[in-house]
């Protein structure tokens, strides 16, 4: 294999170690076929509306007190239900995968949309009609690198 950083005209190795040998991306970099893996990644971020398709918002709440969490993603949930005009796909809120950090409870929502002003100020206003305790933080991510 060559193109190792900086070192592009020197023969080098590569060792990938899975349990899914057969696993498509990696079909695809031991044949270092990377427009076949890009043409099937592309159409399957279409169907499943997904970057560059469309943008993901991931709305986290957190607090110390679990019913206060619950109680809040439930609220900014269905306001957003309410005054959402097809333009967002929303999901039911949800634990985080790691539902608890610090002592403070982590539950999620997530949105499918294409990003805009609208957007935007829908979810800010949606936030800011909510009275919220001096424990509970809010985080909204767009488009995040990770789910975790």
């Amino acid at each position: 294999m060559r193109g190792r950083a900086g070192r592009e005209k020197e023969e080098g190795n590569v060792i990938i170690q899975t349990y899914n040998p057969e696993n498509f991306p990696i079909e695809c970099a031991k044949e270092q076929d990377y427009l076949k893996f890009y043409n099937q990644e592309i159409k399957l971020r279409k169907v499943l509306k997904y970057p560059p398709f469309c943008d993901i918002i991931k709305l986290e709440v957190s607090d110390l007190d679990e019913n206060n969490t619950n109680k809040v993603i439930t609220s900014i949930y269905e306001k957003l239900l309410k005054y959402n005009d097809h333009s967002m796909e929303i999901y039911s809120p949800m634990p985080a995968p790691i539902s608890k950090i610090k002592n403070r409870y982590r539950w999620r929502i997530i949105i499918k949309c294409m990003l805009g002003n609208n957007i935007i100020n829908r979810i800010n206003g949606t936030i800011d009609s909510i009275k919220l305790s001096s424990s509970v933080r809010i985080s909204v991510d767009i488009n995040p690198n990770n789910m975790s």
